[in-house]
């Protein structure tokens, strides 16, 4: 059994503890927050040091995951993700036993695949990607890296979606769309006409 620290100690953390707890792969060595949130436990783990601690951490434990999540900006999990490779950290994509990822399918570093969530035949998603609780991504559809496909979001077969790009949850997104690059498609939207990057989905209406 392999032992990994989680970066950043929020409600996301704690989701992310439920996957690896459930796993026979993984032992949680303890929590990696900023030195200013006063946090010093997430159920029952201990936070072992700050974020300027990682190169000290990555001698005594080599494989991390950032445990922060992601819904108004990418960028906290972007900079710990870069900060984590060049501290040298193995970054292994995380897969929750009760979810069915396709032995065609491709999962990039640093990415969950969290519980009852289903990624298809030849899907691929990108590195330092949240793929929610019971998130659909069907055949041939692609995501970004640095992307969040919420709870219950669909992304049906062929879609494309960029990196850096939230689809909300339980939003719908048709077959064989583009959805652009820092997109943001927001909760129980439905997604019929390609996105451009940078297009906010807001009550039905592209911003």
């Amino acid at each position: 059994m392999n032992e990994i620290l989680l970066i950043g100690g929020g409600g996301h953390c704690k989701a992310v503890i439920d996957v690896l707890e459930a796993t026979s792969a993984w032992r949680i060595a303890g929590i990696v927050e900023r030195r200013d949130t006063h946090i010093d436990e997430v159920m029952g783990y201990e936070v072992v040091g700050f974020d300027e601690d990682l190169p000290a951490l990555r001698e005594r434990c080599p494989f991390a995951l950032v445990a922060c999540g992601q819904i108004h900006s990418p960028q906290t999990r972007m900079r710990l993700f870069h900060a984590l490779q060049a501290a040298g950290f193995a970054l292994p994509a995380i897969v929750s036993p009760s979810a069915h990822v396709a032995r065609s399918a491709t999962i990039g570093e640093g990415t969950i695949v969290m519980h009852a969530a289903c990624v298809g035949p030849s899907a691929r998603v990108g590195a330092n990607t949240i793929v929610n609780t019971r998130a659909l991504i069907e055949h041939d559809a692609e995501i970004g890296s640095h992307a969040h496909v919420a709870t219950a979001a669909v992304i049906n077969g062929g879609t494309k979606v960029g990196d850096r790009t939230l689809i909300g949850s339980g939003a719908l997104c048709r077959e064989g769309l583009t959805i652009g690059a820092d997109c943001l498609v927001a909760m129980g939207e439905r997604v019929f006409k390609p996105l451009p990057d940078g297009t906010r989905l807001i009550g039905g209406q592209a911003r």
